[in-house]
């Protein structure tokens, strides 16, 4: 649906937003295509209050779970400290299809391995080996 490609030892969580502004979604009978998901779920790493706000002002539902040392955060400051995030399980066992999707993207040794200099390339190479895997299902 999207790929972003960030230099170096980037964490992919604080490209959140950039990546859902990137979908594209064809509609099968014609029009504008979606550029919202239907949900997202992520780990931990992604339960910041810029990712959370962005999607509550986009209405994208999402399964992302609280750290706890958050979560005693807000039960310290009782009232104070605001509602429990939602969290649905059965989504969240869901989300390792995207893990096990791209560990299959790395058995392409040229992605696995990251040799290409230019990001350019490496974005061409990355593609090449999503088409494949998404042809090949």
């Amino acid at each position: 649906m999207a790929l972003l490609l960030t230099p170096g030892q980037w964490g992919d969580a604080p490209q959140l937003v950039e990546v859902l502004d990137r979908i594209r979604v064809p509609r099968p009978l014609g029009g504008r295509p979606r550029t919202r998901p239907d949900h997202v779920s992520g780990d931990k790493a992604y339960n910041s209050r810029r990712n959370r706000r962005y999607l509550r002002r986009r209405h994208i539902r999402h399964t992302i779970p609280e750290p706890k040392d958050q979560r005693a955060n807000r039960h310290r400051r009782g009232s104070a400290g605001g509602r429990p995030t939602g969290f649905n399980r059965d989504h969240y066992r869901r989300r390792n299809e995207v893990e096990r999707t791209i560990n299959r993207l790395k058995n392409s040794r040229a992605v696995a391995t990251r040799y290409d200099k230019r990001a350019h390339v490496f974005h061409g190479t990355v593609t090449t080996a999503a088409i494949r895997l998404r042809l090949c299902q």
